[in-house]
């Protein structure tokens, strides 16, 4: 019996053993960059201004921004420098998103436009490594080739900031497990009519990424069946929001929300700025990016609106603001 048990547990441990060398000898799966040169057009330009502004909110993770105020807005002169992201998040490990403005020696000023499309859609960086999921390019990876050029075209203007970031460092086994996330993309990429506003909607959300944070993470992955239901929570120092039920739900999500409130509520924040944000504080705390998308454009909201209708109702109670002690 005891000999049997012994050999159970060596073949356990050879096991365990030999899937650990194959993630620590495990490159991700990768293609090589496109050799494409993207014609900087005025129109390409702003739809990818739109796009890194509006829709996607790149600078919310990629810009320096003050917590201190309502919504942490970027700071002046700091749009793409990069931010690392605060230790309060529990990520596993310390996050950091780089500097992605053109400068040449600490941001994406040496990379070729097909190294930067890799890396927005497929997570592989330009050495090869690849990148944490948190940078959403499996959502991103469903970009047409377009909207992807448009964005490449937008970072390719954006005035160089010199702004040297520390890498990212994963804990283990994440930091062996993220090598199994990136996919190269194949084929061309097309989105979907804007006639079409079930389709386009769902397009808009991915690129959004609603999913990622209006839904409980497991592994950082959303809990199969409560997607869009909210509960992720967001710690920034002692200030504590927890995302809300943006499933149909008539209860505990937006099933009672008519498309004008839908778009009213988006439009609330035009005209906030950094110098008129005021003081954050527990009862307003956000980490939704409302100064951005209080200028999608309307069709596009109301296209988000129509896609969100048709997801899965779940109840789903969050608290959003929870008092918090001293608070």
């Amino acid at each position: 019996m005891k000999k049997v048990l012994y050999a159970a547990v060596m073949a356990v441990v050879i096991v365990v053993a030999g899937f650990g060398a194959y993630l620590t000898l495990l490159k991700p799966e990768r293609a090589n960059p496109r050799d494409i040169r993207i014609a900087m057009t005025a129109e390409r330009i702003e739809r990818g201004r739109y796009l890194f502004e509006n829709v996607a909110d790149c600078g919310g993770c990629h810009s320096d921004r003050d917590w201190t105020r309502y919504g942490g807005p970027e700071k002046a002169g700091r749009r793409g420098s990069g931010m690392a992201f605060p230790e309060e998040l529990d990520f596993p490990g310390s996050i950091v998103a780089p500097n992605i403005t053109p400068d040449p020696a600490t941001g994406l000023g040496t990379w070729t436009d097909g190294e930067k499309i890799r890396a927005i859609r497929e997570g592989i960086s330009r050495d090869g490594h690849p990148l944490f999921g948190f940078m959403p390019y499996q959502s991103f990876a469903g970009m047409s080739d377009d909207d992807v050029q448009a964005l490449v075209a937008y970072l390719n203007t954006m005035p160089p900031v010199r702004s040297a970031m520390p890498r990212t460092k994963l804990d283990f086994p994440v930091s062996l497990l993220s090598r199994l996330d990136p996919k190269p993309v194949s084929g061309p990429v097309g989105a979907p009519p804007a006639s079409n506003r079930k389709l386009y909607g769902e397009y808009l959300v991915r690129l959004a990424d609603c999913e990622g944070c209006h839904s409980q993470l497991d592994k950082g992955k959303p809990v199969s069946g409560l997607e869009f239901a909210g509960g992720h929570t967001f710690q920034i120092g002692k200030l504590v929001v927890n995302s809300a039920n943006i499933t149909p739900d008539e209860e505990t999500g937006l099933g009672k929300w008519s498309e004008e409130q839908f778009v009213m509520r988006f439009r609330a924040n035009e005209h906030l700025t950094l110098e008129n944000a005021p003081p954050a504080n527990q009862s307003g705390f956000t980490v939704m990016p409302w100064a951005s998308f209080s200028h999608l454009k309307e069709d596009d909201v109301r296209a988000i609106y129509t896609y969100l209708r048709g997801v899965k109702p779940v109840r789903n109670a969050v608290d959003v603001h929870p008092l918090q002690p001293g608070s």
